[in-house]
């Protein structure tokens, strides 16, 4: 079965195209917006994407090495994200579907990034620690649905590390700029650790932090080697405790933060210290991407999800993860 996928929940525009049958990926472009200075403006992310939509999907196919009438499915990202960015996928989505008549299905891209992770490596039941702008999660499978066990109050981890990358004018994205300023330090500064049962907030560290550059007493190096060890230990704490509580013993991490080799290294040592098993996939797989959204579409349609109408695909910018019954797992 061959299908066609269609990520742009944020910053990311992404097309592939995937043997499901065969668990082949045969094409995976992603196209993202990026800034030297300033953060992600939704409005200029989405012409980003309509400026680069046509070029994307016939890079897919190209790559693909098939024409538009092997496509059996499109599949595409429904929510959460950013309405703004979501809608141009969607578009794409509903306009390939009515000109070529393939089957068209929305999926959730938290959800995307799980199941990518169970196709990808050897994990049947695992945790997932979902990290990424806009989502934090701590998610399992249990009693028919994918069930949020913690989660952020208020921003994502994502958009803290991206907030504060701003603020000293780091550019967007800052994760990857905010890791490398920390291999320069081992001075940990003292922050504050805010885990409430199993969620976690950030709001207060990254005003903390803000405080802390301007007061120009501190090495920007420090803040970022201190405030990665605060923030991934409070991750850690929570997915550690959800092991626990579901008596799992596998643990996944998804989402573009989960590309941050710290906190890779962070997450094997806990998973060693307690007797589980840490998966990590390629980053390009971490990555929002369009990969995880055809695979989730075709295992859907594959258990009897029907295609759906057109007026059944608008967006779902607030869908939550436990939204979604889940009956393509047994």
């Amino acid at each position: 079965m061959i299908v066609l996928g269609i990520e742009s929940t944020a910053h990311t525009f992404g097309v592939s195209i995937i043997d499901y049958d065969k668990k082949k990926v045969l094409s995976n472009i992603i196209k993202g917006f990026t800034t030297k200075s300033g953060g992600m403006i939704p409005a200029k992310v989405a012409d980003h994407h309509v400026e680069n939509c046509d070029s994307v999907i016939s890079q897919a196919i190209t790559k693909a090495k098939i024409k538009e009438s092997n496509i059996e499915l499109i599949s595409f990202s429904q929510g959460p994200g950013i309405g703004h960015s979501l809608r141009i996928g969607a578009f794409a989505a509903r306009t390939l579907s009515i000109k070529y008549d393939i089957p068209l299905i929305g999926v959730n891209h938290c959800i995307a990034h799980l199941e990518i992770g169970r196709a990808l490596t050897k994990a049947t039941d695992p945790v997932l620690l979902y990290v990424s702008g806009a989502n934090t999660q701590v998610i399992a499978y249990d009693g028919g649905k994918y069930r949020v066990f913690g989660e952020t109050l208020d921003i994502g981890v994502g958009n803290f590390l991206d907030s504060f990358a701003r603020f000293v004018g780091l550019g967007f994205p800052g994760g990857p700029k905010i890791y490398e300023l920390s291999l320069k330090s081992k001075n940990y500064i003292e922050l504050p650790y805010t885990v409430k049962g199993m969620d976690v907030s950030f709001g207060g560290l990254l005003t903390h932090l803000k405080k802390l550059y301007k007061s120009e007493k501190y090495k920007l190096e420090d803040l970022c080697y201190s405030l990665q060890e605060t923030v991934f230990a409070m991750l850690l704490e929570v997915s550690e405790r959800a092991l626990a509580h579901t008596d799992k013993k596998e643990l996944i991490l998804g989402g573009g933060v989960a590309c941050n080799l710290r906190l890779q290294e962070m997450s094997d040592k806990m998973c060693k210290d307690r007797d589980a098993k840490c998966f990590v996939l390629e980053n390009r797989y971490n990555l929002d991407n369009a990969a995880m959204i055809a695979l989730l579409g075709a295992m859907m349609y594959k258990e009897g999800r029907i295609r759906q109408n057109i007026k059944d695909t608008e967006i779902h910018p607030y869908e939550r993860t436990d939204d979604v019954n889940v009956t393509w797992r047994k």
